[in-house]
């Protein structure tokens, strides 16, 4: 039994919650609420945790500073899907206390806890309870009540058996949940993460399976699921400067005072720190007045003045230069040589491999957008998913990324068209949102196990037709349950169809559906193409 934990000891708690999850993580997926084979917050989490862990490994000694910083700085890089996003939060929370650290008291880590919870909820525009969000906030708050255990084995089972009260507790605050017959994925991923940190710390046994059973109450008609060239310098002098000795009067309200004072006077403002040290950086044409701020503060250090005219009069002069950044790119997520094709087909410079089955992580995505050479870069994810991580990626890129939240294929191609190389960033991305608005998607998979939703009685294996809320069809047939989809999909206002066909479709078989839709439909027009995504037998546009 032990008190305390070193550096050495949290080593081994975080890879055997890493190893502990990646032996659950099939099972977390299998909890996603809709019967699809996209479930995948079980595989992000694990992703996220192995980027954390292989960074964290990189350290050659212990020292639980140089640990958590690594740990914090590999899971930002590999932050995979909203589920990894916000787990990268708890981490970044949990490690900016733990750091402070020689050796980590209850005390320390009851800290850690909470501002774990603090960042994640802060990460999220609009935080819902019963997600992971719930259960990190119930592991700070029992951390807080049992800081006095006799040891830390006993203070970290104690956590996990609140969470997992908590957790059992999901279902009654999402009603989602509940008909789905589920507890929240997300947070059975963070409840294995602590249990793998236990069970190191109390030498049991990690090869252990977290099996929540699936049930659904199929009496209520209630059950319905939804399936939801150089710009002119406006800034002149890029000001830097750390202050320090801080007056005793200062208190943390004037460092976000200072901030604010910063904004008004300029842009790209940094100011970060504590009463003990304060970080600044601002671009801006009156550095006296930043410097005067700081100096009601305490003492200045490192002072450093640039001026950025005559920087950047410098760099107009170099052509060759100049001509290795143009102003726009665009970056896409799909899966298939179909659908990458599609898109470069568009002018879109770079497409990520990724999808429903396998996100990329913040820091694929910002490779992506500095190997397009551009000032902005406009990211579409196409996939509700991916777009935390695709805005994550700002904080790691180089250029200025601007998501566009498709949430689809065919949303995605849409906002492509829309682009315009001669219109401002603020013009694109508001024509590129706009345009997604008037785009109807549908996709036609399989279901990966026996549920009811939208009162529909399905069976592993069946053929589901979806849109981006609800599962409209069923069937036994790929074209039928396809059809069928189609039908409810389009209005009277429908002038285009478009299909992407995928793996486990054939040319012909394809070829032949459409000479039946183009009879069928034959108001509109009905397109055909080779998109080869995995999972989706098809993905289908109605505009």
């Amino acid at each position: 039994m032990q008190k305390t934990i070193n550096g050495a000891t949290l080593r081994k708690m975080l890879i055997t919650s890493y190893s502990l999850l990646e032996e659950n993580k099939n099972n977390v997926d299998a909890l996603n609420v809709f019967p699809v084979p996209d479930g995948d917050t079980g595989t992000n989490m694990t992703l996220t945790l192995k980027s954390a862990v292989t960074e964290m490994n990189a350290c050659e000694g212990n020292s639980i500073e140089a640990l958590c910083v690594a740990f914090n700085r590999g899971a930002l890089k590999g932050a995979r899907g909203n589920s990894g996003v916000i787990l990268s939060q708890i981490i970044k929370g949990m490690c900016s206390e733990l750091m402070k650290s020689t050796v980590i008291t209850m005390k320390d880590f009851a800290r850690a806890c909470e501002k774990g919870c603090e960042t994640a909820y802060k990460a999220v525009t609009v935080p819902k309870e019963g997600t992971i969000l719930t259960i990190i906030k119930a592991i700070a708050e029992s951390a807080k009540q049992n800081v006095k255990s006799d040891s830390f084995e006993n203070f970290l089972h104690s956590i996990i058996a609140d969470a997992e009260k908590a957790l059992q507790m999901t279902p009654d605050m999402l009603p989602v949940l509940k008909k789905a017959g589920v507890v929240d994925a997300g947070g059975r991923g963070l409840v294995i993460i602590f249990s793998g940190m236990y069970k190191m710390l109390a030498g049991e046994m990690v090869n252990v399976e977290f099996v929540d059973k699936v049930t659904v109450d199929v009496t209520s008609e209630e059950n319905h699921i939804k399936y939801e060239s150089l710009a002119d310098i406006r800034y002149g002098y890029c000001t830097e400067f750390f202050i320090i000795n801080i007056f005793e009067k200062t208190t943390e309200a004037d460092i976000n005072s200072l901030r604010q004072h910063l904004l008004e006077i300029g842009d790209c403002v940094l100011c970060i720190g504590d009463l003990q040290l304060v970080k600044v950086h601002v671009h801006t044409n009156e550095p006296n007045r930043a410097l005067g701020y700081a100096l009601q503060l305490g003492e200045l250090s490192g002072v450093k003045i640039e001026n950025m005219l005559q920087q950047n009069r410098e760099l107009r002069k170099n052509a060759k230069k100049e001509e290795e950044f143009k102003e726009y790119g665009i970056v896409a997520v799909a899966a298939g040589d179909g659908l990458n094709n599609v898109f470069k087909d568009i002018d879109v410079d770079y497409v990520i491999s990724g999808g429903q089955t396998m996100n990329p992580s913040a820091n694929d995505i910002a490779t992506a957008c500095d190997s397009v050479k551009a000032k902005t870069v406009f990211v579409l994810p196409n996939n509700k998913n991916i777009i935390m991580s695709a805005e994550q990626a700002n904080d790691i890129t180089s250029c200025n990324v601007v998501v566009i939240p498709t949430r689809s294929i065919p949303e995605g191609i849409s906002a492509a068209l829309a682009f315009d190389r001669n219109a401002s960033v603020e013009e694109n991305k508001e024509m590129m949102t706009e345009v997604i608005q008037g785009v109807k998607s549908g996709s036609v998979t399989y279901a990966v196990r026996s549920t009811n939703i939208d009162g529909l009685d399905l069976k592993e294996g069946e053929i589901i037709g979806l849109d981006s809320h609800s599962i409209l069809t069923k069937g036994d047939n790929i074209e039928d349950t396809t059809d069928q989809l189609i039908q409810k999909l389009v209005t009277d206002e429908t002038m285009n169809i478009t299909l992407f066909y995928g793996e486990g479709v054939t040319a012909e078989q394809a070829e032949q559906f459409l000479a039946t839709l183009e009879v069928k439909y034959a108001n509109c027009d009905v397109s055909m193409i080779e998109g080869g995504q995995p999972v989706y037998y098809y993905l289908i546009s109605v505009e």
